[in-house]
């Protein structure tokens, strides 16, 4: 969105340090349930908050459009949504169109018109591009090009709900206890370097990546340049959209799973390197050489989602809460045990994960946008 600066921090005023609170949780199986549960359990971690964001991000969302690219898009004004639709129809085939649903919601004042597009890459993509390149730069494009328009959601048979307000407030507002995923993640937020606004309410997404966090990165403006250099623009002027790009760059584009990612994010102390076995150091020695300006300094807490996928991480030294839980097929990550407990009082596992190590759930046997089956760890 473009004089997003005047949006976001309109009296230039310096940071608020402040907690988040982060939910996530995932059917290993596949199988769909509703987000009321989730509701419940980031609810139950209200103070963590002060109402100046809150967001979901939700998978399996829309299995009669499983192959669609579901772009979510806030408009300010009807001139931005005809502005956006014209280059919708420039650049792709779009089969259906709709305002997302939305109630009554205590505490959610002056909200934008929010609506939904089902799309698919049409002939304008050059040749040997990519459909997942394709969409990525239009998303930029309309981000820093249309005024008054901003594409927050981006990917396949899935969706992100977000705004300034409570999390409970946004999912009354946009009636989230009646969809259905295998999937969820939820974020209720107290913003620490930019100011409430509708699109910088957490998750932060690109295509099918979410991100949920809880923290403050340090080395943002290092790891804003990289991607930069990548063709990423980093318009939301926060660390919590260059996490989002990252994941992007380095598991879609560059192929890395999930564990060497959390090597590149969050490798271990020299003195620990130089006390791994012979293999190991030299792998992580060859990621700090690699991808320096990928590090993330500083407190955080993670969930990243994708299609089958939920991970969550924490800095080298947990500065920043997480707990994981397990019953059956279902995984949690909280920053508290209290909301887990709260939906899931007989828990099988309960644990704290080791400070940069990812807990990684992937599902079996989903059915999401018709890909193939993956096995679970």
């Amino acid at each position: 969105m473009k004089n997003l600066e005047a949006i976001q921090n309109p009296y230039n005023e310096d940071k608020v340090m402040a907690a988040c609170s982060i939910f996530g949780a995932m059917d290993r199986s596949g199988k769909r349930f509703s987000g009321e549960r989730v509701i419940r359990a980031i609810r139950n971690m209200h103070v963590r908050g002060n109402g100046l964001g809150g967001g979901f991000a939700v998978y399996g969302i829309y299995p009669d459009y499983p192959d669609h690219y579901a772009f979510h898009i806030m408009f300010a004004h009807a001139e931005s949504r005809e502005q956006t639709e014209a280059f919708l129809s420039e650049h792709f085939r779009w089969d259906h169109a709709e305002e997302v649903p939305h109630y009554p919601a205590q505490r959610v004042h002056n909200p934008p018109s929010v609506w939904r597009y089902f799309l698919r890459v049409g002939e304008k993509k050059p040749h040997g591009q990519s459909d997942d390149d394709f969409v990525v730069e239009r998303v930029m494009e309309i981000n820093t090009k249309i005024d008054g328009a901003f594409v927050f959601s981006s990917g396949k048979n899935m969706g992100v709900f977000k705004g300034v307000g409570y999390p409970e407030n946004i999912a009354e507002y946009f009636g989230l206890e009646n969809y259905e995923g295998y999937l969820w993640t939820a974020h209720g937020r107290f913003p620490t370097n930019t100011h409430a606004w509708w699109g910088g309410a957490h998750p932060f997404s690109i295509l099918d990546w979410t991100v949920v966090h809880n923290g403050e990165i340090s080395s943002y403006g290092t790891n804003r340049r990289c991607l930069e250099g990548e063709g990423y623009v980093c318009t939301m002027h926060t660390d919590t959209e260059v996490i989002a790009y990252a994941v992007d760059l380095l598991m879609r584009k560059h192929g890395l799973p999930m564990e060497i990612v959390a090597k590149v994010f969050a490798p271990p102390f020299w003195d620990q390197i130089r006390r791994l076995p012979k293999g190991e150091q030299d792998l992580v020695k060859a990621l700090r050489q690699t991808y320096p300006s990928l590090l993330m300094n500083g407190p955080f807490t993670v969930i990243i989602a994708h299609e089958g996928e939920m991970i969550g991480l924490t800095d080298r030294i947990r500065l920043r809460p997480l707990t994981v839980g397990e019953k059956g097929d279902m995984l949690y990550l909280s920053s508290e045990e209290s909301a887990i407990r709260l939906i899931e009082p007989q828990l099988e596992k309960a644990w704290i994960p080791t400070g940069g190590q990812p807990v990684i759930g992937r599902a079996r046997a989903e059915e999401t946008a018709g890909a193939a089956a993956r096995r679970c760890d």
